[in-house]
């Protein structure tokens, strides 16, 4: 049988160990949305859907490559919907890290660093989840930001510790654990 990458995402799930109860909580409603609906991978799941994001760090674990959001007016980490093309939640996080920043030589750490469920007004509506997986991408360190002007309205780096306004806890909660997980990999 072909993996399919509602499977994958189960099994990464499955065998993902939460850093924290709240987390763990996280993981297991992702399964049970899984469970509970075939097409939770895509975003025309209208209860919500998977994505795949990343935050990218230099290798020293100090600095964050952050993009301005166009619609939401916020630096966020990369990252978006999983398409028809991914066979793996890491492939579609490297796939949209590597789209957002330009960066050549991305490397993704394996296993996911942390999970976010945010309310999102996909399919020009309302009252859609996205239940994001979250992994740190590890920039080469030659990396050069390339903007893709159909991305974002900005992109640039940040020492992780002083990630700009506007931009939300979550977006911090990532960068502060994809930082600490790419030192701890060294």
């Amino acid at each position: 049988m072909t993996p399919t990458l509602h499977g994958d995402a189960r099994a990464v799930l499955s065998g993902w160990v939460a850093p924290d109860p709240g987390q763990d909580a996280l993981r297991r409603s992702y399964l049970d949305h899984l469970d509970a609906h075939p097409d939770a991978m895509w975003r025309t799941c209208a209860p919500g859907h998977i994505t795949a994001s990343a935050a990218i760090v230099d290798a020293s674990g100090t600095r964050t490559a952050l993009v301005l959001h166009r619609m939401m007016g916020m630096w966020l980490q990369t990252g978006g919907h999983c398409e028809s093309g991914d066979v793996s939640l890491a492939g579609a996080a490297l796939r949209e890290a590597t789209e957002e920043s330009g960066i050549v030589g991305l490397r993704l750490l394996p296993d996911p660093v942390r999970l976010d469920r945010h309310a999102v007004p996909c399919g020009g509506g309302s009252g859609s989840w996205h239940l994001d997986v979250e992994y740190a991408a590890v920039a080469p360190e030659d990396a050069v930001l390339v903007r893709a002007e159909d991305e974002s309205a900005d992109l640039a780096w940040w020492p992780v510790d002083a990630v700009p306004d506007p931009t939300d806890e979550a977006c911090r909660a990532l960068v502060r654990a994809a930082a600490a997980a790419v030192r701890r990999a060294g």
